[in-house]
């Protein structure tokens, strides 16, 4: 079994390793676009243009499955790769994990990018599933992009901003952006550092994507299976070893072993 996932940047690392822990053996294919991110601040048509790219390269591949590893490809794009793909590869979005936070009858926060937050499509996301619990949108401008190149003291900075304007009586911290799972540590640390912060869950969406794959392809979790998955990396079409940056986070490295193509 192969599976492909897809993203601008290293923000993909996140599900790698929730389908790497399901399943050691399938094969992965990490598709990203150091050439044309960020993708935040492109116009749809353009963001949909570098998706392209970078799908069709995965699709080279011949996975059984592209999973999108990117909250903003999956919004602009998603039926556009699904068009060129499918049916020969399924292609599984991913979106905020804002309705199991909502459903836990709390206050619910959502980090997400300066373009994410407030948009339609996340506001069309809190009206069908949050609409009966109070949300707070928390901006997070930088982020991303300091996850991306591995700079500790930026994502500090970037992280205590965000924990600022997050309410002290959240109870449900939705991660909006896969790059921020990356950093979870770092967020969870800035929050509990917050006077009067009560008890809070992170909702983030690897795990979930990585589960809806397998379930398109009609396989079962398997997290016993011998780790003879390889490792494929294509950064703008272009074979390549995993970049350092990525090597730094522990979803990197745990996609190392045991072969890299």
């Amino acid at each position: 079994m192969k599976i492909a996932l897809m993203d601008s940047g290293i923000g993909l690392l996140a599900a790698a390793a929730a389908v790497r822990r399901l399943r050691p053996d399938a094969d992965l294919v990490l598709s990203s676009d150091p050439d044309g991110m960020p993708w935040g601040p492109r116009t749809p048509a353009s963001l949909t243009e570098r998706a392209l790219i970078v799908a069709r390269a995965a699709a080279e591949q011949k996975p059984d499955a592209l999973i999108v590893a990117c909250n903003t490809a999956s919004v602009h794009a998603l039926d556009t790769l699904r068009e060129e793909l499918e049916p020969e590869i399924p292609v599984i979005g991913t979106v905020p994990a804002i309705k199991p936070a909502a459903a836990r009858g709390g206050k619910v926060a959502i980090w997400a990018t300066p373009a994410t937050t407030g948009s339609p499509y996340q506001r069309g996301l809190i009206r069908e599933f949050a609409g009966g619990v109070e949300v707070t949108e928390v901006p997070c401008p930088g982020l991303a992009d300091a996850v991306q190149w591995a700079d500790e003291a930026a994502v500090a900075r970037c992280v205590a901003a965000a924990a600022a304007l997050t309410p002290a009586d959240v109870t449900d911290v939705v991660l909006g952006c896969t790059h921020y799972e990356l950093v979870s540590d770092a967020i969870r640390s800035a929050l509990d550092a917050r006077p009067g912060g009560v008890p809070y869950t992170f909702h983030g969406s690897a795990d979930a994507v990585a589960a809806q794959a397998l379930r398109r392809l009609g396989a079962t979790p398997a997290p016993a299976a011998p780790r003879t998955g390889t490792l494929t990396v294509l950064l703008t079409t272009r074979p390549s070893p995993l970049p350092e940056e990525a090597r730094t986070y522990p979803e990197g490295r745990t996609l190392l072993s045991p072969t890299t193509v």
